[in-house]
């Protein structure tokens, strides 16, 4: 049986800023709905990604903006993120060389803290 994570939710304190902000950097804008008065649910996909997110109002999450950050996604090379990031007018921090890949991260205009990985090339190590 296989188990895929397809939704995370992201705190958010304005969501047409948010909105205008992951559109900025390349997320897709999947919906926008209001299926009653006092809810709006935004979900968006990052490019080439199975798993989504979703903000708005209305949603019962606990979370309070700035507070997510915990989201780390997987890239094919982090100095292109970076570059790509940074041409979209986004501050980000990086590249971060480690062992077990190297990092680049940034804030989104609430302060949630996406961290994204380049893995590295295990079939090159010996």
């Amino acid at each position: 049986m296989d188990w895929k994570i397809e939704l995370i939710f992201v705190p958010v304190s304005d969501v047409d800023r948010a909105k205008d902000f992951y559109v900025k950097i390349g997320f897709n804008a999947d919906h926008d709905q209001t299926p009653f008065d006092g809810m709006r649910f935004v979900q968006m996909t990052p490019p080439g990604s199975a798993c989504s997110i979703a903000f708005g109002t209305g949603l019962g999450i606990d979370l309070e903006p700035g507070q997510q950050n915990t989201i780390q996604v997987v890239v094919p090379d982090a100095d292109e993120a970076l570059a790509h990031l940074q041409s979209a007018g986004v501050e980000a921090v990086g590249v971060d060389e480690q062992a077990w890949g190297r990092f680049v991260s940034f804030d989104d205009p609430d302060g949630n803290t996406w961290t994204l990985q380049e893995l590295p090339d295990y079939g090159a190590q010996s």
